[in-house]
């Protein structure tokens, strides 16, 4: 009877055909199986019924069957040891993205989820933990990619069978809300670039009037700009990343574009290349004043200057990219040229953009000139940039 009792029969009764359940000199019943790779497993807990023993076998051999089974051992591996491995995997990712994402997992991932292994981390923890972090004042947006990062590594570790499903199922959690960036006035934008230095006047207008990004201006040479056809081509942009300056590929692959410039600021990109970029055809547009690349910090203390003696302190140097989409969207352009203009399309290639709108994108140019003109003929405010309203749609 003690034989028949250990390997959890009754009298009467037939062996299960799948796993065996088992009392044990506690009292309670301990459940076992042998999974596809003929290891024999318990479950990971006792039961205080045999029913509930016998039930947790049936699910566990329903799983078998359904191809839903998985190594309970495969997700021991600690959160972070998996997340560091997860981030070395993808070669593809912007030397500011990986920073990006070490942050996140330092300050933020890492104290909650560090050496818990990946199986361990359920729905109850996540929504705990991002309660607690904005209980800690995070920030929305920071707290959201923060969450979007710890979403894309489960959802890694759910494909490598580690897993079953996902833990981050939090509506919303993943979206930022951020407030709608300023729109300064034409005149905001020609007070800032009457009071910064000199060698960055044209970078305050390139970055307004041709809708481009701080990389973008930097990587600019001289050979990028033609004069006679009042455009700029953009193709590569310059990465910070830990004090580390280095020339890659643009934002995105839409990034690669020719944009045209309106032509009442070609006086001022003429007297730039005389007077401030670096000699020959390949020579930098915009250097400082020992002959280096700007860095953002160096640059954020003179732009800060800037915009305080013109009246308009807070405003970014990102924000005149958005001024200058906002601007091209009153001449009249399309949300497709728009796209083209800011670089944000995915469906052209490089270099052979925008054939078809090239003199849509002219007339683009030639609209903003003449917004510049109208802006410049009257008296002019230095107020405060106004959030236009709506909700934001992407960080440009």
């Amino acid at each position: 009877m003690g034989q028949r009792k250990a390997r959890g029969l009754m009298p009467g009764k037939k062996e299960r055909r799948f796993g065996t359940v088992r009392q044990l000199a506690s009292g309670r019943y301990q459940a076992r199986y042998r999974g596809p790779d003929g290891v024999l497993r318990s479950a990971p807990g006792t039961f205080v019924r045999k029913r509930d023993a016998e039930i947790w076998l049936t699910r566990a051999e329903a799983d078998m069957h359904r191809g839903l089974w998985a190594d309970p051992k495969a997700g021991d591996v600690p959160f972070l040891e998996y997340a560091e491995a997860w981030i070395t995997e993808r070669p593809k990712l912007r030397p500011r993205t990986v920073t990006l994402y070490r942050s996140l997992l330092v300050l933020h991932l890492g104290p909650t989820f560090g050496s818990a292994p990946l199986a361990g981390i359920t729905y109850a923890n996540v929504r705990e933990w991002r309660s607690g972090r904005l209980a800690a004042g995070v920030g929305e947006v920071t707290l959201a990619k923060a969450y979007r990062l710890l979403q894309a590594i489960m959802n890694t570790a759910v494909e490598d069978e580690l897993i079953r499903r996902n833990p981050c199922r939090i509506k919303g959690a993943g979206v930022e809300r951020s407030p709608e960036r300023p729109v300064a006035s034409i005149d905001q934008v020609y007070a800032i670039a009457d009071e910064i230095q000199p060698r960055y006047r044209a970078l305050v207008l390139l970055a307004t009037f041709a809708s481009l990004r701080w990389g973008e201006l930097l990587a600019l040479r001289k050979s990028d700009v033609d004069l006679d056809e009042l455009t700029v081509r953009v193709t590569k942009a310059v990465v910070e990343d830990r004090g580390r300056l280095t020339l890659g590929s643009t934002k995105s692959f839409a990034g690669t574009r020719v944009v045209s410039i309106p032509s009442v600021v070609i006086p001022d990109i003429r007297s730039h290349i005389k007077w401030f970029a670096e000699a020959g055809p390949s020579g930098r547009m915009f250097v400082g004043p020992k002959g280096a690349t700007p860095r953002r910090s160096n640059f954020n203390r003179i732009w800060q200057k800037a915009t305080k003696a013109a009246g308009v302190e807070g405003l970014r140097l990102h924000d005149l990219r958005h001024t200058g989409n906002t601007l091209a969207a009153m001449t009249g352009a399309t949300l497709r040229e728009l796209m083209e203009r800011a670089g944000h399309s995915s469906s052209r290639a490089a270099l052979g953009y925008l054939h078809a709108v090239k003199d849509r994108d002219r007339a683009i140019a030639d609209g903003l000139s003449a917004l510049v003109r109208s802006g410049r003929s009257g008296q002019g405010s230095t107020k405060k940039p106004v959030p236009r309203r709506g909700k934001r749609r992407g960080t440009g």
